[in-house]
């Protein structure tokens, strides 16, 4: 159901893109499609949800600013408090990498909306880790099969709603 709804978006573009690796790929999974709609991000935070038991986590995070909402929109089925973890540190008021109520020692359910390389989700693992925090688990709502959550599952508990695969992406790597 989830992949029907991520479809009907509009998320999957075709045509030349710049991905964040640096890679050039002949498709696109625009995340802010799929994740500015109610029932596709209802749909994602129920399935995460539904995989997970509260009680084993103090906070949810989101890294900025696609993973934002899904933290919300867990936070909102789970009832645990949300955390951001920013890109870049901020320059005014509290200057915080990790915005909400956190604090070190705390066990971490972070969600992430695509991985590629896995490298923005490997720099908010680091802010969270050298902050204090545990990272328990990852979900990870479409792995772009490009090597990033079997990189990332070498050392973290990682699960994957969806796969380019299962949305019916042609195969092929991205170009250079």
């Amino acid at each position: 159901m989830l992949e029907e709804l991520i479809k009907s978006s509009g998320a999957i573009k075709y045509g030349d893109f710049l991905l964040r690796s640096g890679k050039r790929s002949h498709y696109y999974i625009d995340k802010y499609m799929f994740e500015t709609d109610p029932e596709v991000l209802n749909c994602i935070a129920e399935e995460i949800t539904r995989r997970i038991d509260p009680k084993n986590y103090d906070r949810v995070a989101g890294v900025e600013l696609g993973g934002v909402p899904l933290a919300v929109a867990v936070s909102l089925k789970t009832g645990l408090k949300s955390i951001f973890v920013r890109k870049r540190q901020k320059e005014y008021g509290t200057a915080n990498r990790i915005e909400g109520d956190f604090r070190s020692g705390m066990k971490i359910l972070l969600v992430e909306d695509v991985v590629t390389s896995g490298g923005a989700l490997f720099d908010a693992i680091k802010i969270i880790e050298e902050a204090g925090g545990e990272i328990k688990k990852i979900f990870v709502v479409v792995d772009r099969m490009e090597g990033g959550v079997e990189r990332i599952k070498e050392m973290y508990d990682v699960e994957v709603l969806i796969t380019v695969k299962s949305l019916g992406i042609p195969e092929g790597a991205p170009e250079s």
